[in-house]
């Protein structure tokens, strides 16, 4: 089975997100299997292909998922240039590709806002703004915006991974604004304890129109996200009501073959 691994929210290989997208087909028995051997965050199996649409399967090292930004947007890319829709599980999706990246039309979250003190708790922060649970194609974040700088966040793992629980959402992501437009994340997730993901489009959307909320921004902004790992990522979020954006960069890295 060919793949090919493309490294998105980037202009360079080896920083972004990684992404694994099988090319041919895969037995639904061994797509678990080969996401594990994979050992990315994400790997991605094109199942049908049509003109100008595709259907993917999303899946981490160890569970499916119904939708995800950075392998929707590089497995889009790996299609070629041109306007995909793209159906998961989670529903369809618009995105646009050129040779430099791609962007995807996200649906409006559904946004609740939180009074959790746990979740100050958890991220270990002093002037936490708010606390927001957010879901948009079937995925579910919690969102903290804070006031203070986390570049050296340091998480309570054990607290932050009973919030995922009890709010079921797949990521604790925080957010602090920078200077203008450009606004500085952490994205956590469930792996060994709580691990950090690079580059996380499927809840830029969201942290977008919280964004432009809660600090009276323009539509178009800037996220800065996985310095920290050493995988930088830089994401593009256009969040209008009816017209929520992500996109960027994707670079090819690697290319071989699964002989299984």
């Amino acid at each position: 089975m060919r793949y090919r691994v493309v490294d998105v929210f980037t202009d360079r290989p080896l920083a972004g997100n990684a992404l694994c997208v099988v090319l041919d087909p895969c037995p639904e028995a061994r797509m678990q299997a080969v996401a594990r051997e994979a050992n990315l965050s994400e790997t991605t199996f094109v199942t049908e292909r049509g003109e100008g649409a595709y259907t993917v399967r999303i899946f981490t090292p160890t569970v499916e998922l119904p939708f995800a930004g950075h392998p929707t947007l590089g497995t889009a890319w790996v299609m070629g240039p041109g306007r995909w829709i793209q159906t998961t599980s989670g529903g369809r999706v618009a995105v646009s590709v050129d040779e430099e990246g791609a962007e995807m039309v996200q649906p409006d979250p559904v946004v609740r806002g939180l009074d959790d003190p746990e979740v100050r708790t958890a991220l270990r922060v002093d002037r936490l703004l708010g606390s927001w649970r957010a879901e948009a194609a079937g995925t579910a974040h919690l969102i903290a915006a804070v006031d203070e700088p986390i570049d050296s966040l340091r998480p309570h793992p054990e607290v932050a991974g009973e919030l995922l629980d009890r709010y079921a959402t797949t990521t604790l992501a925080v957010v602090r604004r920078l200077e203008g437009a450009t606004l500085h994340v952490r994205v956590l997730f469930r792996g060994v304890g709580i691990a950090e993901d690079p580059g996380t489009g499927s809840v830029a959307g969201p942290i977008g129109m919280l964004a432009r909320r809660l600090w009276g921004l323009g539509p178009d902004l800037h996220i800065r996200q996985g310095d920290e790992v050493g995988r930088p990522s830089r994401i593009r979020v256009h969040a209008e009501p009816g017209d929520l954006r992500v996109g960027g960069r994707v670079v090819l890295a690697a290319e071989g073959r699964f002989t299984v």
